[in-house]
């Protein structure tokens, strides 16, 4: 598979990047799977740089903060509005009340268009603890945040195929480290610095990505989800103080190749 970082700043779009949205691809039946991450401020628009947005496949939505889901108002826009529109129906998996979340951002009903609005036009789909999104077995694990919020686990269905855990929003949590045990990446929220007080179930601070990365023997480690406020190399740092193995951090743009 295929991860290209379509957002990364953390809370908010920042200066330098849409806020947290990535991309995953992996072939399938022929052709390339587009399976898109979260999808928050900013990075819809940011999408075009990497593919028309019409050829997403599925929408994964870790949780129903806007700065991870708000931008599915603007492909709902496109879907219907732009030239190439109406554009297909597309999955989108989320948590409970995910279509009533973007009806309240999106509060357009248009009567005589049965069907069109928001809450319609997308097909939701509540978060199982496994299901399969194209090539890829997608299991999830709630995490430690303030909303109903998961962790992603995608494993490609091929003999050689890649997995990542995508953390979503999470503040320390025993269930994160089994549940990302022996995949390739571990993509991790790292919000917070270490040494400030930080609120409880909230965010990991880099130093904690990196041991939850260690304890799960996971070989490389992505931080992301850094708020403009904080800068992304102080976070490094206090990640690298505790861990040996790589850690890269997410900008747009960045793409690795997941698995061989």
């Amino acid at each position: 598979m295929q991860l290209t970082i379509v957002g990364a700043s953390g809370s908010v779009s920042g200066p330098l990047s849409p806020a947290s949205s990535y991309l995953v691809q992996a072939p399938h039946q022929g052709r390339t799977f587009s399976l898109l991450l979260d999808l928050g401020p900013g990075a819809f628009g940011a999408l075009y740089r990497y593919l028309d947005p019409a050829e997403i496949d599925a929408v994964a939505v870790s949780h129903l903060h806007p700065d991870h889901c708000i931008d599915l108002c603007g492909m709902y826009v496109a879907g219907r509005y732009a030239p190439t529109a109406p554009w297909q129906r597309i999955p989108v998996y989320g948590p409970s009340g995910t279509p009533e979340r973007l009806a309240r951002a999106y509060e357009v009903h248009d009567a005589s268009e049965p069907g069109l609005s928001i809450a319609d036009w997308f097909d939701h789909r509540v978060w199982q603890s496994e299901q399969v999104i194209g090539p890829f077995t997608v299991t999830t694990v709630r995490v430690a945040h303030p909303v109903e919020a998961y962790a992603l686990k995608l494993v490609e269905n091929t003999a050689d195929g890649g997995s990542l855990v995508f953390t979503g929003d999470t503040g320390p949590t025993p269930v994160l480290a089994p549940f990302a045990r022996g995949v390739d990446v571990l993509l991790s929220e790292a919000a917070f610095l270490s040494g400030a007080d930080n609120p409880p179930d909230l965010h990991l601070t880099g130093a904690q990505a990196a041991e939850v990365a260690d304890q799960a023997g996971v070989e490389l480690l992505i931080l992301t989800h850094i708020p403009p406020w904080h800068d992304p190399e102080t976070v490094l740092a206090e990640a690298r103080s505790v861990r040996d193995r790589p850690i890269e951090l997410a900008t747009p743009g960045a793409r690795w190749t997941v698995g061989r």
